[in-house]
């Protein structure tokens, strides 16, 4: 069974909605990201990459939303998040895809000798995966690394197995929540200095699914992109999503506006 199926996986409405326009998201560039996450940490890092998915499954989960605001650092992974910061009056100089800020990071570790670990995806995205990284980032040292596939009764073992490989960096590629909630849960357990959940990045970078035109992504369209090529699987998501973003936004501006009258 993949554990993105497991119930930790659906958004729990549990408890009052949570306002996540109170985030503190990082108003820096990536960068700026890199440098502050490439050298090493005597305590363990979570990075939280936020999306506007993020934030709707977020606004009904109290817990995942304590789990982001507790992380060491969040980024803004989506467009429609920065647009949306931008018109609150709040800024935020540019995007930092979780994709892209995986990547750099890998490249930053095979630079500085440090180790990373790859957990996530089907077997054979992995290994594909590990080939390209050997090609495209010679030195780069994978400690280890375990498919997306287990159970409940498997934590324990793939926690040891992380911990026994002394990776620097976990890069977890599985959906949120369950990414989020199990990576938090288990922070302090995995060894790492730096933990980061990169969803679907695996496949992307293994070449398993295409990235949108750079065009697209500086237009905040890759969302659109995603939506061509996977429209059975992404339609709910987006058009649930967008209409979320759009609807809490602008009641996040009126009670804005009527605060400022009182």
């Amino acid at each position: 069974m993949i554990a993105s199926n497991m119930t930790d996986a659906r958004v729990r409405h549990t408890g009052a909605p949570v306002d996540v326009f109170d985030w503190d998201l990082a108003p820096i560039t990536m960068a700026e990201a890199v440098a502050s996450l490439r050298a090493p940490s005597d305590d363990a890092r979570m990075v939280m990459t936020v999306n506007a998915a993020t934030m709707r499954m977020a606004s009904l989960d109290p817990a995942l939303s304590r789990v982001i605001e507790a992380a060491s650092l969040r980024v803004t992974d989506g467009m429609g998040v920065v647009w949306a910061w931008r018109i609150l009056g709040r800024k935020l100089p540019e995007r930092i895809a979780g994709i892209d800020l995986m990547a750099e990071l890998v490249d930053a570790a095979a630079h500085d000798g440090r180790s990373i670990y790859l957990l996530g995806a089907e077997q054979r995205v992995l290994d594909r995966l590990i080939t390209v990284f050997a090609a495209e980032s010679p030195g780069l040292k994978i400690a280890g690394s375990r498919n997306g596939f287990f159970a409940p009764d498997d934590y324990a073992e793939i926690i040891g197995e992380i911990k026994a490989s002394d990776a620097d960096i976990l890069f977890i590629g599985m959906p949120s929540p369950f990414k989020e909630l199990w990576a938090a849960e288990h922070l302090d357990e995995f060894g790492c200095d730096l933990v980061i959940g990169v969803g679907g990045s695996f496949d992307v970078l293994a070449g398993f699914i295409s990235r949108a035109p750079r065009i697209m992504q500086r237009l905040g369209l890759e969302w659109a992109w995603r939506l061509a090529c996977e429209p059975r699987r992404m339609w709910k998501r987006y058009t649930l999503t967008n209409a979320w973003l759009a609807k809490t936004l602008i009641a996040t501006l009126v009670s804005q506006r009527r605060d400022r009258k009182a």
